[in-house]
């Protein structure tokens, strides 16, 4: 068996979790440089407010009815969603995370009563961090996100805990299921199989395999197995990352090389930690800069540069100079720049690495990152930082941005005692 675990409205959730006021009130989270809506409270959804709204063309609709809007706070959601998952990996040997708030577990080998598990998950997640969960427990791993659609559709039936175990319970599930709300389907095959006349997820399972592996391929035959109750979608373990990048787009346009080459500076630096936290060091490097595509004043310019480095490097006092001189290649003056991204690649194991009998890296670098980054875990972000960087990692617009309660010391709640 498997289970599927889903933090309910979880960007949302994370925000009441420290300002209890919020509750029963919608709210609504917006993307970088507060954009658009990526979040949305059950009530806020009620409201009829869609995912990907523009935050500026629904202000009227915020103000009428009360919805509470906040900036993305990814500190807060990035720590809350590491503790719910640690909580979540003492229930299973087998974790695989999926996403900031979901995550599979392998419950082979547990024997228990599968719905009285799946309630202890609930109980302790929310005892422990506030965030309210929902459990779908099925004997595969698409069965198992069927089951926790229902699980969070109709709480006050299920209490927020759904086990498929027969086939009785695995087709009414699926005769109830829309197909185009079955993980994996995607819009695409969703208009293949409306074409067919196939509108519900019980459908497909019914359709030949020999169409299935034609029109959706492997993957899709795979998926049509797994909902039939054969397990064919294995459990997907943490590896590696090939590649690291961080991009941004800017709170305004830039428009001298100081102020692009203080973001690469910055992304570089962000880069290369995460590059260190997985023990690898990068062969490539590459970055873009891009203008206001937007802008009808103005010629839209977008130019990106990859180097091949002359040794292997996790070292950010190394990898900033190759950054720099990259970005002097690709500049333009007279432009206005709107969005930059470096992107670390073609990694070897820093236990493994082959010197060079000619070009390396310093060696005293990887103890002088080793304690840089001690000390920026400790203390906070960047306290420790390149010339070159701002103190603020990430300069975005965040006019509603609520206070990182984890990450900060300075933001952690006070209780007062008279």
């Amino acid at each position: 068996m498997y289970a599927l675990i889903d933090c309910n409205n979880f960007y949302a959730s994370c925000e009441r979790v420290f300002n209890p006021s919020l509750n029963a009130m919608p709210i609504v989270v917006l993307s970088n440089n507060d954009g658009c809506v990526i979040a949305r409270s059950n009530e806020a959804k009620k409201l009829g407010i869609p995912m990907g709204a523009p935050a500026f063309e629904y202000e009227s609709v915020f103000r009428t009815h009360g919805v509470k809007v906040f900036s993305a706070n990814f500190h807060l959601y990035g720590d809350m969603s590491r503790r719910v998952m640690n909580i979540l990996s003492n229930f299973s040997p087998a974790t695989e995370i999926y996403s900031i708030d979901e995550c599979f577990l392998s419950l082979h080998g547990i024997n228990k009563d599968h719905y009285k598990y799946g309630l202890e998950m609930v109980e302790k997640v929310m005892k422990w961090t506030g965030i309210p969960i929902s459990v779908g427990i099925a004997p595969t791993k698409a069965l198992a996100k069927v089951a926790n659609r229902v699980a969070k559709k109709f709480p006050e039936i299920t209490q927020s805990v759904h086990v498929i175990d027969s086939d009785e319970k695995r087709i009414k599930a699926l005769k109830w299921l829309p197909v185009e709300d079955v993980w994996g389907i995607g819009r695409q095959n969703a208009k293949k199989l409306y074409a067919n006349d196939v509108r519900k997820a019980y459908e497909f399972t019914l359709l030949p395999e020999s169409w299935v592996l034609k029109q959706m391929t492997i993957v899709g035959l795979r998926l049509q197995k797994d909902l039939k109750g054969i397990s064919s979608i294995d459990m997907e373990y943490e590896e590696k990352k090939k590649s690291i990048s961080t991009t941004r787009t800017f709170e305004r346009d830039y428009n001298t090389f100081d102020e692009v080459k203080e973001r690469i500076t910055t992304f570089t630096s962000l880069c290369a930690q995460k590059l260190r936290n997985q023990n690898s060091l990068c062969n490539v490097l590459s970055l873009f800069v891009e203008t206001n595509r937007f802008k009808e004043t103005e010629t839209y310019y977008y130019k990106s540069i990859q180097l091949k480095l002359p040794f292997s490097t996790s070292s950010t006092l190394e990898l900033v100079p190759f950054a720099v001189m990259g970005l002097k290649h690709i500049f333009r003056d007279h432009l206005h720049y709107k969005k930059a991204g470096v992107t670390l690649s073609h990694f070897v194991n820093a236990d493994c690495y082959q010197p060079s009998l000619f070009y390396n890296s310093n060696p005293k670098h990887r103890e002088l990152m080793k304690v840089m980054d001690k000390i920026n875990g400790t203390y906070k972000s960047n306290a420790i930082r390149l010339a070159g960087m701002d103190e603020k990692t990430f300069k975005m617009r965040q006019e509603h941005l609520s206070p990182a309660y984890t990450t900060n010391i300075n933001d952690v709640l006070r209780v007062l005692i008279d």
